[in-house]
C-alpha cells in the first residue's frame, strides 16, 4: 500500500506542493519541520535594501528570503542582477513580479542546486571591484559571502527572516509517532529541517522509533541534502533536481 506524502517544508510554501501531490491522487501530510518568522529587528535589513541600486548581484539562498526581502521592495532597480540556488527561488521570483527583464543566474544543472554550484554558473572575474549583496536567513552559510570576497567582491550579507525547529510538544511526538508507523514518502528540502527531524525523533528515546525513521523514502531536491542524509544513516533516497515538477515526477515515478 502506498504511504502518506510528508512535507516537511516551511508552511508558506508547503500548500501549494500539497495541492499537486492530492492532485496525484497521494495523501499529502504537512509537517512543517522549520518554522519562518520575521526579524525581532529588521532596520538593517530595510537599510541594505533601500540602496539596492548600488549593487551589481543580489544573490537570495531560497524562496524564504526572497519573500521577506520582498516585503520591503517596491520595484526592482534596473541593471542589477539577481542569483538564486533554485526553480523554487525562480517561481518565488515570479511571484513577485520579477521575470525576463532582470538577468537572473542559477547553477546550470537543477539537480545541483545550492551555493556551490551557483558559484560555478557566477562569471566572478566580473564581479570583482563590484557590491554584492547576499540575503539569507539568520545564521546563514559563509560559503557564498567567502567565495565573492575571495574572487574580489565587496560582499555584504543580510539576514531577511529567522528560522528554528519547532518546538518539540505532546502533539508533535504523537504526529511523529504516527508518520513512523508505517511507510511513507517524505519530501526533505532542507539539511537543516532533515537534521531538526532526526534530532526531535532522538529526543523522544525510542530506539524503534529511530529504527523507523531511517527506513522511511526521502526524497531530496538537493544534492547536499542527499549527502546529509547518507551521513545520518538513511539509505532509501531520491535524488530529484531543484523544483516542485521533479518532486512530483519522482512520486510519480515510485508509485
Amino acid at each position: 500500500m502506498t504511504g502518506a506524502v510528508v512535507i516537511t517544508r516551511p508552511r508558506q510554501q508547503a500548500e501549494p506542493l500539497a495541492r499537486a501531490v492530492a492532485a496525484l491522487g497521494r495523501e499529502p501530510v504537512l509537517l512543517p519541520l522549520l518554522e519562518i518568522s520575521p526579524l525581532a529587528d529588521d532596520a538593517p535589513l530595510r537599510r541594505v535594501l533601500s540602496g539596492l541600486a548600488s549593487y551589481a548581484l543580489v544573490a537570495f539562498v531560497s524562496p524564504n528570503a526572497i519573500d521577506a526581502a520582498f516585503a520591503h521592495i517596491d520595484a526592482w532597480p534596473a541593471g542589477v542582477d539577481i542569483a538564486v540556488v533554485g526553480e523554487g527561488s525562480r517561481a518565488a521570483l515570479a511571484k513577485h513580479g520579477i521575470g525576463g527583464e532582470v538577468r537572473i543566474h542559477c547553477p546550470k544543472d537543477p539537480a545541483f542546486s545550492d551555493s556551490e554550484h551557483l558559484l560555478q554558473a557566477l562569471d566572478l572575474a566580473q564581479l570583482a571591484g563590484r557590491r554584492v549583496l547576499v540575503v539569507r536567513g539568520e545564521g546563514g552559510r559563509e560559503l557564498l559571502p567567502d567565495a565573492l570576497r575571495q574572487a574580489g567582491a565587496t560582499v555584504e550579507a543580510v539576514a531577511s527572516y529567522r528560522r528554528a525547529v519547532p518546538e518539540a510538544t505532546p502533539e508533535l511526538a504523537a504526529r511523529l509517532r504516527g508518520l513512523l508507523a508505517g511507510p511513507n514518502d517524505w519530501i526533505i528540502t532542507s539539511s537543516e529541517a532533515l537534521r531538526g527531524l532526526v534530532s526531535l525523533v532522538d529526543g523522544l528515546a525510542s530506539s524503534e522509533l529511530t529504527t523507523q525513521l531511517r527506513q522511511q523514502r526521502l526524497i531530496v531536491p538537493h544534492a547536499r541534502i542527499h549527502e546529509t542524509a547518507l551521513a545520518l544513516g538513511f539509505g532509501r533516497l531520491l535524488l530529484t533536481g531543484s523544483g516542485d515538477e521533479r518532486l512530483l515526477a519522482a512520486l510519480q515515478s515510485q508509485a
